[in-house]
């Protein structure tokens, strides 16, 4: 197959160009809004309301795009930078970084949480659910990009990308969407329907993606003014990723041995109408934590 080489400005008005990518992150965008208002009108327990989610959007935007930002001008492009700094300002060249982008998502969320006050990983399980459908997005505007190919194969299924050369790589691109997009989707929100503990949904996203991201690096061409990073295999991508699947274990596992819940788990009447003593202690506790807790592009 060749990489149809698709027009990276989608429609031109003038001296307006509105291109793909950018209509993929408004893609992104809207279905994080869309996934969040009916989240918070279909499970109240969440404790969110739309106008909450719309201010809550507002938060990841600048968080996304300036982390993102960021992100890609320390993890991949820092020589550059310490050229020019004001090369970090220079986003009409492109280049927005995951891993800074998920950093600027954590600032967003710490100082929502702050604003309304909410629990911090509330609001980061409330979340996590959401970012997904945007990296389903981000990936395929990378795809009609033709950036970020894959590696050379023999594969039945490999693709040509011309502006490149006349090897056939991995559509490493697509991977991606359907492994850090769709696959990491289903999970979260299959993960997050019913109650969890507290940051356990947070956790879980961390892991999800780290596994998802360091499995596609296997595929995905490594920078070219980085390379193979160490080891003869590891990647940049992987060495940002492979701390993540760390860290979110060790979130989950807290997680679960705090057992602190946004909602009381239902209690379940005994057949004589009263409560047995064993949930109403469950519930007890569970109340007590509650309220003792809530106080408290293109390289990416």
């Amino acid at each position: 197959m060749i990489h149809p080489q698709f027009d990276p400005v989608a429609l031109a008005l003038g001296p307006l160009q509105i291109q793909w990518y950018g209509l993929m992150y408004l893609a992104g965008f809207a279905a994080g809004l869309y996934l969040g208002i009916w989240r918070a009108r279909k499970q109240s327990w969440r404790g969110f309301t739309s106008e909450q989610v719309q201010d809550l959007l507002f938060y990841i935007v600048v968080g996304i795009i300036v982390g993102g930002r960021v992100g890609y001008v320390l993890f991949y492009n820092l020589s550059e930078f310490f050229q020019n700094p004001l090369y970090l300002f220079r986003i009409w060249e492109g280049g927005m970084s995951f891993h800074g982008g998920f950093l600027g998502v954590c600032l967003a969320v710490i100082l929502f949480a702050r604003k309304t006050g909410k629990p911090i990983f509330a609001v980061g399980d409330f979340v996590a659910p959401l970012v997904p459908p945007g990296i389903f997005f981000g990936r395929l505007g990378n795809f009609i990009n033709g950036e970020l190919w894959g590696r050379p194969t023999d594969v039945s299924w490999g693709m040509i990308f011309p502006q490149i050369d006349g090897l056939v790589r991995h559509p490493s691109q697509l991977y991606q969407m359907a492994g850090e997009g769709l696959g990491l989707f289903i999970l979260m929100w299959w993960f997050s329907r019913n109650p969890r503990p507290r940051m356990a949904v947070s956790g879980l996203f961390i892991v999800g993606y780290g596994v998802f991201r360091t499995a596609a690096e296997f595929f995905r061409e490594p920078d070219e003014h980085l390379g193979i990073r160490a080891l003869g295999f590891l990647t940049q991508g992987m060495i940002l990723s492979i701390p993540m699947i760390l860290i979110g274990l060790l979130m989950m596992v807290w997680a679960y041995r705090r057992n602190v819940f946004d909602t009381a788990p239902a209690v379940e009447p005994s057949v004589n109408g009263s409560t047995s003593a064993s949930a109403a202690k469950s519930g007890k506790t569970s109340s007590k934590k509650q309220s003792g807790k809530s106080g408290k592009g293109k390289r990416t």
